[in-house]
């Protein structure tokens, strides 16, 4: 074996490519054919979109579970642990299967080289394809028609919300954005838009392609009542179901989207209303505007984007923080500070700007340039080190405060680790 632990096999494998993001299925799909030759046993479900991705995914391995289905999960970026990303049955795969896995892509690749994403990738699918689940939930990295796990065919294609995000690599548009997202959409199956007001793009694609397209608003809705709230799609309701755990308005449209998915497998794979109820319940996902409670409350969020700061602005009011609002914030490099700040810009007392370890993070001086005046008539604390963003706002913050971690998967990932290390000292 190259390596015999795993932080051996990432750190090597953050090396092989020369380029960290290239969007082609040519590579991945030769190791993959010489990787694996049997066709797949389970169904497959993809989902693609801007935001909302991982909330859809989590929702649906935690309902299947609840229905007695083995599940199979990949999902990126992690926020503590690489294991994240590859779920069996509910469980992060232990080290030594990730290695196993790694040494049979790496011998399987031959000469061919594999970038970060795609290399965890096949190891995902070769695990899944030995596990033999009930069903396999996978979440595209970048876009869609280019992402690696996009050498699967799924049974259902599944397209959350669409913003403008990485256009650097999917256009500058939101239709060239929706013509990738699309890009997972296969002939004579169902495809699930979770967006009210999808891109024409996304609707031509389907109808290219003859798929079964559900659209959120048009074929399936949810709505409150008195017992909870009523899910309804075509020729099917579902009533008295309990609300999501993960907070957030937004997160209905995301389960009515998971219950249309849940709808197009049920003759291959039937869940009960008690059993979508107790997944609902059940379902728990990190940096989804996460609450770790205390005499200073901290709330942790990924959101990275426009339309995810604005959802994340959302649940800050709905929250009524009985104190002050600090706000952690560290982004990366190829995201707009401004869009991503400016909707919580009204309900933020003071800012503390840092740099998170991941080599694409903003500086904290150039995320205080690029600001200008969102954050005018606010403290502002540029602080370097994401850590020490944290700590000043930590040491800062009174009784009855509240601490906003968000900007980034890694903003997140620094402020669960400090809150974390805080608890236990």
């Amino acid at each position: 074996m190259r390596f015999d632990d795993l932080q051996g096999w990432l750190r090597w494998q953050e090396t092989l490519h020369p380029q960290t993001i290239e969007l082609g299925l040519e590579r991945i799909a030769g190791v993959w054919s010489r990787l694996q030759r049997d066709p797949m046993a389970f169904p497959v479900i993809t989902i693609a979109g801007t935001n909302g991705k991982g909330s859809c995914a989590a929702m649906l391995e935690s309902i299947y579970r609840a229905a007695g289905h083995c599940t199979a999960c990949y999902t990126s970026p992690h926020l503590l642990r690489y294991n994240e990303r590859i779920r069996l049955d509910g469980a992060e795969v232990p080290d030594a299967a990730l290695c196993a896995s790694f040494e049979r892509v790496d011998r399987a690749r031959g000469t061919s080289t594999l970038t970060f994403f795609e290399f965890g990738t096949l190891a995902a699918l070769d695990l899944f394809m030995r596990a033999r689940p009930d069903v396999a939930i996978l979440e595209v990295g970048l876009g869609g028609r280019l992402d690696a796990v996009n050498i699967l065919d799924p049974d259902v294609a599944v397209v959350t919300t669409i913003g403008m995000d990485h256009t650097s690599w999917l256009g500058n548009t939101l239709d060239r954005i929706a013509t990738e997202k699309a890009g997972i959409f296969r002939p004579d199956r169902p495809a699930v838009v979770g967006h009210r007001a999808p891109s024409r793009a996304l609707i031509e694609r389907s109808e290219t392609l003859g798929c079964d397209l559900f659209v959120l608003g048009r074929d399936f809705d949810w709505e409150d009542t008195d017992s909870g709230w009523r899910w309804f799609g075509p020729e099917l309701v579902r009533t008295g179901l309990p609300a999501p755990t993960l907070h957030g308005i937004f997160q209905r449209d995301n389960a009515a989207t998971v219950l249309m998915t849940i709808s197009c497998l049920h003759p291959r794979l039937p869940v009960s209303d008690a059993h979508l109820g107790l997944g609902l319940q059940r379902t728990r996902l990190n940096g989804r505007f996460q609450i770790v409670p205390g005499p200073v409350t901290w709330l942790l969020d990924v959101a990275h984007n426009a339309l995810a700061a604005k959802a994340l602005a959302a649940n800050l009011r709905t929250f009524a923080c009985p104190g002050r609002v600090h706000a952690v914030l560290g982004v990366l490099r190829d995201k707009d500070p401004r869009a991503i700040a400016g909707p919580l810009a009204d309900q933020v007392d003071d800012w503390y700007l840092g740099e998170s370890a991941d080599p694409r993070a903003l500086p904290a001086a150039d995320l205080q340039a690029q600001l200008g005046g969102v954050a005018a008539e606010r403290e502002l604390h540029i602080c370097g080190a994401i850590t020490e963003a944290l700590r000043t706002a930590g040491g800062k913050a009174q009784v009855g405060d509240c601490i906003l971690a968000f900007g980034s998967f890694t903003t997140a990932e620094a402020a669960l680790r400090y809150t974390h290390s805080a608890a236990v000292s």
